[in-house]
């Protein structure tokens, strides 16, 4: 058998090269995200994953590019989950790869074959449009909540800061893919290439007016905050010890608080009047309340809480913060009758934590008002957006990453606080356990130094506070809610096509020879 000119049949081993060449793409955006930090790559990162997918024969292979290369990004990103979650993180890292594989068709239907430049103007703003939707649904917390966000990678870019006061994270994420969509068109396909060099100066543009536009934050007055870091001590009563001399030697320094990291104190404060009495002492030694976080079952609630809670010279001041947003896996198992199983091959929570029901913002004795978040929590938008909206004027995470400490999870969670302390106008203050402990002003820009993974201190920031309301927190999600508006649109105007499509005409008839008859056909 003969196999017409032209026509290609793939084999095996190129199906599996293709594979590999998708897993590898979807994994390249990584170094853009901390511990390396190469921000500046996420704009052309995602440029060997476009183009593949373009290049796909049918929509089922585009789905399958899109759903590996999803893969490889979950991977990449989370590669530090991997001793926590053993082979569990594959198993993960698969599922939340399939949000990827619509996005993979979306990409073919509009940069496949040889767009005219009117559908390639499209792309680069249907294209980014479409991977907001699978960062919105992967950002749901019982998914793992919005970690490894693209627009995440930009938290030292001060023009990105800017966006983000605007439209939150989600904008910077559109801005990104915009351009890697112009700069795929660029590279393949030389007849757009005019408009996408357009497009390019548009975004350039556009970022600049709103570096100019966006209203700054008026500062008002500051506040003295000390970050009390223990490092790696496993065992609870030597962690609170050396927790406890830390904040001592603050003395002197007038302080205005203290922040302790998550998990600082291992026992419910109203079973141990012991160690509320030691950490009063010390908020009266130093003229300073204490926010310290408890990790432990509750006297008046059944089930294990972790809970901010701010500490005077008298004790509890009876402001408590209770985590709303858990870990899956690490702190609760998602249908643990389904996926108990887990706790066997990682560190899956053997008991689930209980959730707080409501945010808190708490008052200190100078009036300042202070939104707590735990742990991941920083990595919620929504989350500090509303403590704002409450009348929080500095925003602060309780963390602690010990389980992850020599890997790019530390790095990758201080970053976070800088986005917030951009979207809100806010200052936001990360305080560890175990590093890295960072603070931010109202701009997203950090304030004095990092405090690195291998160090047991403390240190204090003059932080500033200010005053004034950014788009992003008066507005809300509203670069959400263009990404489906556009997609709706797109969505009608491919539906529309295709109804004016004209229906192929049915086949004629074969012609029947002279000696032909219905009785007698042709041989």
């Amino acid at each position: 058998m003969r196999i017409p000119v032209g026509r290609h049949t793939p084999r095996p081993s190129d199906a599996w090269w293709r594979g590999a060449a998708a897993l590898l793409a979807g994994a390249l955006p990584s170094p853009a995200f901390p511990a390396p930090s190469l921000w500046w790559f996420a704009y052309v990162a995602l440029v060997p994953w476009l183009l593949l997918i373009r290049s796909a024969g049918s929509v089922r292979r585009a789905a399958l590019d899109g759903w590996l290369g999803g893969i490889g990004f979950m991977l990449a990103v989370h590669h530090w989950l991997l001793p926590s979650l053993n082979v569990f993180i594959v198993v993960l890292a698969a599922l939340l790869g399939l949000l990827w594989a619509p996005w993979g068709v979306l990409v073919r239907s509009t940069l496949g074959g040889r767009p005219r430049v009117t559908r390639a103007l499209a792309a680069v703003a249907v294209v980014p449009s479409g991977w907001l939707m699978v960062e919105l649904v992967r950002s749901w917390q019982g998914l793992g909540g919005p970690w490894g966000l693209l627009g995440a990678s930009q938290w030292e870019a001060a023009p990105a800061l800017r966006l983000m006061s605007v439209g939150g994270v989600w904008l910077v994420s559109l801005l990104v893919v915009a351009v890697n969509t112009a700069v795929t068109l660029c590279v393949a396909l030389p007849h757009v290439r005019t408009a996408m060099v357009s497009a390019l100066v548009v975004c350039a543009l556009t970022t600049g007016a709103v570096w100019m536009w966006a209203p700054h934050m008026q500062r008002d007055g500051q506040i003295r905050v000390a970050v009390v870091q223990p490092g790696v001590i496993e065992n609870g009563d030597a962690r609170f010890a050396r927790s406890e001399a830390l904040t001592r030697a603050l003395a002197g320094q007038h302080v205005d608080l203290v922040v302790w990291g998550e998990s600082s104190v291992g026992q419910d404060l109203a079973t141990r009047p012991d160690l509320a009495a030691r950490i009063a002492a010390l908020s009266k030694d130093l003229h300073a309340d204490i926010l310290v976080n408890v990790d432990a079952r509750r006297s008046d609630k059944p089930g294990i809480f972790k809970s901010s809670v701010l500490v005077g010279p008298e004790g509890p001041t009876g402001q408590r913060y209770d985590k709303m947003r858990l870990v899956p896996f690490g702190e609760y198992i998602p249908a643990r009758s389904l996926l108990g199983w887990a706790t066997s091959v990682g560190k899956a929570a053997g008991e689930d934590r209980q959730r707080g029901t409501t945010p808190v913002v708490m008052t200190l004795p100078d009036a300042v008002r202070v939104g707590p978040l735990v742990c991941f929590e920083s990595a919620f938008p929504d989350m500090s957006r509303h403590l704002v909206r409450m009348g929080a004027q500095l925003l602060i995470a309780q963390s602690s990453t010990s389980t992850f400490q020599d890997t790019w999870a530390p790095a990758q969670h201080a970053s976070l606080a800088a986005l917030r302390a951009a979207e809100t106008g806010r200052p936001t203050v990360h305080a560890t356990l175990t590093g890295i402990s960072a603070v931010y002003g109202p701009d997203g820009g950090r304030i004095g130094r990092w405090i690195g993974t291998s160090a047991s201190t403390s240190a204090v920031y003059d932080v500033p506070l200010a005053t004034g309301t950014t788009p992003y927190v008066r507005l809300g999600d509203w670069a959400v809610y263009g990404a489906l508006a556009v997609l709706a649109a797109f969505c009608a105007a491919e539906g529309a096509r295709a109804l004016r499509r004209p229906a192929p005409e049915p086949p004629a008839p074969p012609a029947r020879t002279a000696r032909e008859s219905p009785a007698r056909p042709a041989r």
